[in-house]
């Protein structure tokens, strides 16, 4: 469906076929985005509590690697392929890892609630099967279209000097 602005009734109610469903990029449609965005969020709010000591360490640590996580699937998404794809969430997975060792940390250092570092986990552990099962689903793609003939490298015959009797 094509929207036309100009005419109200092109303009869907609802569905993904509503003008908000129709004007999003492609990664917001990702469950695996919608997750990460969601823990970027959430981590954000809970390091705005942290003492001004922390600001250039746990920080900005924590919110890099939460916004590394959500940035790469967008970056990724609009590579040109399923295997150049694969490779920015095998990024986002290392930046869950990094956040996940980052709760440890500051709830170690009793920075932030037991409550709220199970929370902040609890949507690091979604974010992270989410994306799991998005590297499954493009990797399946990845290597079926390795073996197209076209991704196939051809090397030239080999050729051997002349033997010298």
């Amino acid at each position: 469906m094509f929207f036309d602005p100009s005419r109200q009734d092109s303009i869907p109610s609802s569905g993904p076929s509503s003008l908000a469903y129709v004007l999003m990029m492609p990664y917001e449609r990702l469950e695996a985005w919608q997750a990460c965005h969601q823990l970027f969020l959430e981590t954000y709010r809970v390091t705005q509590s942290f003492p001004k000591s922390e600001l250039y360490g746990l920080t900005s640590q924590m919110r890099r690697a939460a916004f590394s996580a959500a940035a790469n699937v967008a970056e990724g998404s609009a590579k040109r392929g399923p295997r150049e794809f694969r490779r920015f969430l095998d990024i986002t997975l290392g930046s869950l890892a990094e956040l996940s060792y980052a709760i440890i940390a500051v709830r170690d250092l009793k920075l932030v609630a037991e409550g709220e570092c199970q929370g902040l986990d609890l949507l690091r552990r979604k974010a992270g099967r989410l994306t799991w099962g998005l590297y499954r689903s493009v990797s399946r793609k990845a290597d079926r279209s390795a073996f197209q003939p076209s991704n196939i490298p051809t090397f030239p015959p080999l050729t051997l000097p002349d033997a010298q009797s």
